[in-house]
Order: C-alpha cells, then sequence, then structure tokens
C-alpha cells in the first residue's frame, strides 16, 4: 500500500514555495503545455475553480494574476468547496478584489445561482474528489458524477473558445463524459500530468475551445 503521509518530491516542493498541496504542480504543467490561462479578452479572464480546497490551483491562478502586471482590473477567480481554504498561505490573495469564495455542495441548487452569478467563465477548473471508500468501483463513480456536475457548469457558463479541466477516477463510463467534452469543445483529451501519483488512477479531461 502507498505511503500517502510520506512527503515525495512534489510534496516538498509544495512547501518550499509555500503552497498548501502538491496538486498544483498538476495544474502548472497542463497549463504551461496548454495554456489555460491565456491571454484576457476585454472584460478579462475569470476563473471557475470547482473543490478548490485546500487551494492551490486557486493560490496558483491568483499568483498568475498578480504576476500579469499589465492584466485587466476584472480578472476574477471563484472558488467552491465543502472546506475552507487554507488561508495561512494566501499572502493576502485570498483577500483581494479580484477573488470570491463560495463555500458548500457545488451540486445543491442554491450553491449553482451563486456560482452562474459570477460568470460567465473563461476557464472552469475541477480537482474535486469524493470522499473515497477504498472501493474502486464506488470511487469511480462517484468521481464521475462531480465530473459530471463540472461539465454541466462549463455547459451553462463557459464563454465561446473557453477551456475546462476535469479531474475523474479512470473506469466506469469515464470515456462518455470524454465523448460529451469533445462535442461541446473543439479539442477534448486526456492527461495525466506528471504529479499524479504513479499508482493512483486519477487523470485528468481536459476541453480546449468552447464551440
Amino acid at each position: 500500500m502507498a505511503d500517502y503521509k510520506k512527503p515525495d518530491f512534489w510534496s516538498l516542493k509544495a512547501q518550499q514555495e509555500s503552497y498548501p498541496a502538491r496538486s498544483v504542480y498538476k495544474l502548472k504543467e497542463m497549463d504551461e503545455k496548454f495554456g489555460l490561462l491565456g491571454k484576457p479578452g476585454r472584460n478579462g479572464f475569470r476563473v471557475l475553480d470547482l473543490g478548490a480546497a485546500p487551494g492551490s490551483w486557486s493560490l496558483y491562478v491568483l499568483r498568475k494574476f498578480a504576476a500579469k502586471k499589465n492584466s485587466p482590473a476584472a480578472n476574477s477567480l471563484t472558488a467552491v468547496d465543502l472546506s475552507p481554504l487554507s488561508a495561512q498561505y494566501g499572502q493576502g490573495l485570498f483577500k483581494g478584489d479580484n477573488f470570491s469564495f463560495i463555500q458548500g455542495d457545488m451540486t445543491s441548487a442554491e450553491i449553482r445561482e451563486l456560482i452562474l452569478a459570477r460568470g460567465p467563465f473563461s476557464l472552469v477548473l475541477s480537482d474535486a474528489a469524493p470522499a473515497t471508500t477504498g472501493n474502486r468501483s464506488v470511487d469511480t463513480l462517484r468521481s464521475l458524477d462531480l465530473a459530471e456536475t463540472a461539465l454541466a457548469y462549463a455547459a451553462s457558463s463557459l464563454e465561446h473558445g473557453g477551456a475546462l479541466v476535469i479531474k475523474v477516477f479512470q473506469g466506469g463510463d469515464a470515456q462518455e463524459l470524454l465523448k460529451k467534452i469533445r462535442q461541446l469543445f473543439d479539442t477534448g483529451k486526456s492527461f495525466k500530468p506528471q504529479a499524479c501519483r504513479r499508482e493512483s488512477f486519477e487523470t485528468y479531461y481536459l476541453g480546449l475551445g468552447k464551440k
């Protein structure tokens, strides 16, 4: 059995660079490879981060916003999770005017209404994962439900040309989800970043260029 408590290369790197979790390097690799956080439009670049806690992906996005000195003031990030973010890593970025955090269940009608009010979005991210049971079939099914929810947000709130990243557990009907992504986007693909644990059955589906 894998020892997830023992820090690996990515965990130690996250500590050194003041990120709450190693998952940041999954997003970083996908951003650098696929240009997810690209050039903003006239109204800025708006990002939705689903399943955001403890906050590594949100922090990565906010740091990129801060690094672009000439970026529009309208750049914004909306993060959603049942759990709060690790504010001690935020270095004040989680308190900025361009950041909103919604604590709640992204599958509920009430939270959905709050999220959609902050759109449309240029990029929808979902690193959401279910509480795992150890039963791969059950965990895969629950992961797929969250992924379907993220895709629904992309379908209803992502602007033309926008992009989507969704974490999925491989197996079950995951390939059917990829087919739906390819119907909604110019390009739909599966990609497993280097920072994913070797023994993990997680991967990421990307939708690039919403039709």
